[in-house]
């Protein structure tokens, strides 16, 4: 298969050029470059790092000048850029390096026309330029570790473990409805569709697999062509579980306890609780499904949990 055309855009005004290394070798994993252009004020004496790199990496500047103070003139010329090759160039996707969020439209006009955007900037760059990317990487990951105890930064508003973790275990759970496995490969792919951010190397891993496969709720199985995912057959947790809810609905006595109260109660005791994991639609149809329990209307719209009742005369 042919690889894809990715033109490199970059913004020197919010990027530094120790990175540059790093940037353009994660670029070659998804395609070739075939454009290398970055924009800035080339008479500043702040920009001298940047020339020292430019020759070596055969990287194109593109002189703009701070006409206007406070303005920064570089967005608009890397914009306008983009949209020209978009529409004269055989490019497959761009790769647009800056931690301002200014190139967050200009990011989802290109995914509109079809192309696969890269992201890749500081940790501190907006939320809103990370979603509008196809992927987006922090460029602090991408630095080889000198000190192997040191810990990769963590991106602002960075998605934790447990949501990612149960994130999986519902892809999982959707998959066993449709009678389909699920591959390591399927969970890589519908993360980064939802998270354009994701990076296993933010949470401090080399590969997916391994990040997955040390989460306590996931089991990988090689099947020689892949790498299958599925949930821990953890049968202790779920008669603990069901022993628990048995226990505080007997506990409440005749009028049983509302379905909102014991989900509370369920979350506070059993970290990562989610009823799909056990089969099940809703939290009411998996207390339903407990013997001896049943699940009545309350007041109002709320639901009850109680013992049933010995309709044996």
């Amino acid at each position: 298969m042919e690889d894809l055309k990715f033109a490199i855009l970059i913004d020197s005004d919010n990027v530094s050029a120790k990175y540059i290394r790093d940037i353009l070798g994660e670029v070659t994993k998804y395609g070739v470059i075939t454009y290398k252009r970055i924009y800035g004020d080339w008479t500043s004496a702040q920009m001298t790092k940047w020339k020292e790199t430019l020759m070596e990496y055969s990287i194109s500047p593109v002189q703009q000048f701070r006409n206007t103070v406070g303005k920064n003139a570089t967005d608009s010329t890397l914009i306008i850029d983009a949209m020209d090759i978009l529409y004269t160039a055989d490019v497959d996707g761009f790769c647009i390096v800056s931690s301002d969020g200014d190139f967050t439209r200009l990011a989802a006009r290109l995914r509109e026309a079809g192309k696969t955007v890269i992201g890749m900037g500081e940790s501190k760059t907006p939320r809103s330029f990370r979603a509008a990317c196809t992927v987006f990487t922090n460029l602090e990951l991408l630095l080889e570790q000198e000190d192997e105890d040191e810990q990769p930064p963590e991106a602002p508003e960075a998605v934790t473990r447990a949501e990612i973790e149960n994130d999986i275990a519902a892809i999982i759970a959707e998959n066993d409805d449709r009678a389909r496995r699920t591959d390591l490969a399927e969970i890589g792919n519908r993360l980064i569709k939802k998270y354009s951010d994701f990076d296993v190397r933010t949470y401090g891993y080399s590969t997916l697999s391994r990040f997955v496969g040390e989460m306590d709720r996931f089991e990988l199985l090689d099947d020689n062509s892949a790498l299958i995912v599925r949930l821990k057959n953890d049968g202790g947790r779920d008669r603990e579980i069901v022993e628990f809810i048995r226990r505080a609905v007997t506990g409440a006595g005749k009028g049983g306890m509302e379905m909102a109260s014991l989900g509370h109660r369920i979350h506070g005791a059993f970290k990562g609780f989610r009823v799909k994991d056990h089969g099940y639609s809703t939290f009411a149809k998996f207390v339903q499904s407990i013997p001896g329990l049943e699940v009545v209307p309350g007041k109002g719209n709320n639901k009850i949990a109680r013992v049933k009742e010995n309709k044996a005369n």
